[in-house]
């Protein structure tokens, strides 16, 4: 098996509504995102998928997201835009705009970190 990654970074506005403490509140975070890729076949000169296009794709995710009150967007405008339910949005929005331009590979992961100690992960 083989797995390829690539990472991003926004900063964001979010507050988590029924949280009992201070993360109700209006806050912020350096949010950092990776994005996991695998397979078992590489294609025919050695690559299981092109770093340029996952970071072009996963980049057009984030610059959304960048410098936003996720509070206010879709479809966190009714979801709490808690780090798991970024990293399944992000997930998912990678997966519906690769379509068929994954080959033999697949979304293994997206991790996204609050800060530096703190992550949550989506697997499919």
């Amino acid at each position: 098996m083989f797995e390829v990654s690539v990472d991003a970074a926004f900063a964001a506005a979010h507050r988590l509504r029924g949280y009992q403490g201070k993360c109700e509140e209006l806050h912020g975070h350096n949010y950092r995102v990776r994005l996991v890729v695998a397979g078992n076949q590489l294609d025919q000169i050695g690559l299981l998928q092109d770093f340029t296009v996952l970071k072009r794709v996963l980049r057009g995710i984030v610059d959304k997201l960048d410098h936003k009150y996720l509070n206010e967007l879709p479809p966190f405008d009714e979801m709490n835009p808690s780090a798991e339910n970024l990293a399944r949005f992000i997930h998912d929005e990678m997966a519906r705009q690769l379509g068929g331009q994954m080959g033999g590979a697949a979304l293994a992961s997206v991790t996204v970190w609050e800060t530096d100690t703190a992550s949550a992960t989506y697997k499919p």
